[in-house]
């Protein structure tokens, strides 16, 4: 198991959790002001103020912290997946709160700026790519799909294949806004809103996951 980081002479030592914190949002740091060649191990460390021996506690390589960096995106939004609806009103309220907290995390100027990165060509982008896909496209869409997959066992919406809905769902919240972010056309959340975006979305996505026969499609 991790140890503490030792602090200075005379300081207590340095919380373990205070340490990964530190180191990940160094890594995002160091990604975002230096470019991804420059973002070592032992430059992500020093900006962290941790030794880099500590880093190496925390993760192989770069790509590895890095990717626990983005997967902070899908762990800040992950606990709204645990909204237990019960009845088909709900659903559709839940999956609406849900789809706010993605966008914080996805579309926060972080986020953006990883994304925006991520559209040059530099050496390494492969490495970010799959790590930016891994942590956090690909495990927000399981996330969604399992969400989906439960309340469609509960009757509460229509969802035969949760894991392509998942997908179009969060393609439909999430690649407008973070398009038009990336092109500096709106501001990153929270100094923008997507609220009239997702009001849109949900009038679509009220009709696609209705049960066959329930009022919504009957009207």
């Amino acid at each position: 198991m991790p140890q503490p980081e030792k602090g200075l002479r005379g300081r207590p030592p340095r919380p373990e959790e205070d340490v990964r914190r530190a180191l990940l949002q160094s890594a995002m740091d160091v990604l975002l002001e230096s470019g991804y060649e420059a973002a070592t191990m032992e430059a992500i460390a020093r900006r962290a103020g941790v030794a880099k021996k500590t880093a190496y506690r925390h993760a192989e390589n770069r790509q590895e912290l890095i990717g626990l960096a983005v997967r902070q995106w899908t762990d800040g939004y992950a606990p709204s997946m645990q909204m237990d609806p019960q009845d088909t009103g709900d659903a559709a309220q839940a999956l609406r709160a849900i789809l706010e907290n993605v966008c914080m995390q996805v579309l926060s100027e972080t986020a953006v700026r990883v994304f925006r990165l991520l559209t040059t060509e530099f050496p390494g982008k492969q490495e970010l790519l799959d790590s930016y896909q891994r942590n956090g496209i690909e495990r927000g869409q399981m996330l969604l799909s399992g969400w989906l997959e439960k309340q469609s066992r509960k009757g509460l919406l229509h969802a035969p294949e949760p894991a392509v809905l998942a997908k179009a769902i969060l393609a439909m919240a999430v690649a407008e806004p973070l398009r038009q972010m990336a092109l500096g056309m709106m501001r990153p959340l929270p100094e923008g809103s997507v609220a009239a975006h997702l009001d849109a979305c949900m009038d679509v996505l009220s009709l696609l996951i209705a049960r066959p026969g329930s009022p919504s499609q009957a009207g």
